[in-house]
């Protein structure tokens, strides 16, 4: 243990303690990772009712940095640290929680490093990209006891509860098809890609942590997004946001087999590596339904994501709204009514959710366990990709095989 960390872990027993009071001591947040993520954005929207304050933000890129500091003054804090290195947040005596926004390979080990600094922590989607990571980050939250909520914030829309309640008091039967197709014309990668960096804005090795060594490359320091090494492509970024909603609305835990095929046929060119289109069928046989995630970038149609029931269909294609339910193709007589609706309901906001547990101590709306089953189906998705065959997950020894 380093010296930070030896600092940051003696401060445990205090801040669990006042943390499980629910004292009135506003609770101190370090945001690692400013960039266009906005997290630190729905920690300032939110902090005044959560009685909680931004106190440090961190980022190897040290205009996100320095930006972000004035936005947390600019919100009325007068004193914020702004620092480079990760572990000298961490070793902040101030900090009771991080928010990590970062690129997708650093998720585990810096959320690791949070929780045996005795830091509850929110953290970015997807939470792992191999099993092991996977199982390491789990433990540790585990074996650590800290708040830990996963950034599937489209879990704690008012929609997406309302629907688990309709589908769990069987208002759809039993399911036994959900499917999901999200297209867009242009990668989302080019977009950060596009941003203008230079070899002294940031901290070119600090970015590769445990990656191999490689001479600089602005395009995959700004472009992580299309790049296997940091990011792997649209079924384990966009996608996870679908398994996640599966996993929720139907309480189920991870898929047990997958297939996927995958390549780049419209925008293969730039340098990228990543797939720009992909096609994956995840199977639940303990709860009797196939998930199926299409990804196709070069149009922008024919998007949707629609749960299959045998009382009818229900349409979930946009989060915000209220998702449309119909009897209309199911020829059974018990199928959903001609004007059936989904009852509303209310839910906390996913940021103030996660503020909210670190003073109670409650199990915020996605904790560990959702991010360990939406990495898993991930990664099993991804591992068909890379092996060309259908893949099996062993939940017992929580690892994948031909299948």
């Amino acid at each position: 243990m380093t010296r930070r960390r030896f600092a940051a872990a003696s401060g445990i027993t205090a801040l669990a303690a006042r943390n499980v009071q629910g004292a009135n001591d506003r609770i101190g947040i370090g945001i690692l990772g400013c960039g266009q993520r906005n997290l630190l954005g729905q920690v300032l929207e939110f902090q005044g009712r959560a009685n909680a304050q931004v106190r440090a933000v961190c980022d190897i890129w040290h205009q996100h940095r320095e930006a972000a500091a004035e936005r947390v003054r600019q919100a009325g804090s007068a004193s914020v640290a702004a620092l480079h290195d990760y572990d000298d947040l961490l070793a902040r005596g101030d900090i009771d929680a991080v928010v990590i926004g970062t690129p997708d390979h650093q998720h585990c080990a810096q959320l690791i490093a949070a929780v045996r600094a005795g830091k509850d922590a929110y953290v970015e989607k997807p939470l792992a990209m191999d099993l092991k990571e996977l199982r390491r980050a789990h433990d540790a939250v585990k074996a650590s006891g800290r708040v830990v909520q996963m950034g599937t914030q489209v879990r704690s829309f008012p929609t997406s509860v309302a629907a688990r309640a309709f589908v769990q008091a069987g208002g759809l039967g039993d399911i036994f098809k959900i499917e999901q197709a999200r297209n867009s014309f242009k990668p989302y990668w080019y977009r950060y890609a596009e941003r203008a960096i230079d070899r002294g804005d940031t901290d070119w090795k600090r970015f590769l942590m445990h990656r191999r060594s490689r001479p600089w490359d602005p395009q995959q320091h700004a472009g992580w997004f299309g790049y296997r090494d940091f990011s792997q492509g649209p079924h384990s970024n966009l996608g996870v946001h679908f398994f996640d909603l599966v996993h929720f609305v139907t309480g189920s835990g991870p898929p047990s087999r997958a297939v996927t095929m995958a390549g780049s046929y419209r925008w293969n060119r730039d340098g990228f590596d990543v797939p720009d289109s992909v096609e994956t069928t995840l199977e639940y046989p303990d709860q009797g339904f196939l998930v199926r995630y299409s990804s196709t970038f070069g149009v922008r149609g024919n998007s949707f994501l629609k749960f299959f029931g045998t009382r009818g269909e229900m349409d979930a294609t946009r989060w915000g709204d209220p998702f449309g339910i119909s009897g209309a193709t199911v020829e059974d007589e018990d199928r959903v009514r001609d004007g059936q609706a989904i009852a509303e309901v209310e839910s906390t906001p996913h940021m103030l959710n996660f503020l909210e547990c670190v003073r109670s101590r409650e199990e915020p709306h996605a904790p560990i366990e959702a991010g360990y089953n939406h990495s898993v189906a991930a990664i099993l998705a991804d591992e068909s990709m890379v092996r060309g065959c259908r893949v099996e997950y062993d939940p017992q020894k929580r690892r994948i095989r031909p299948g």
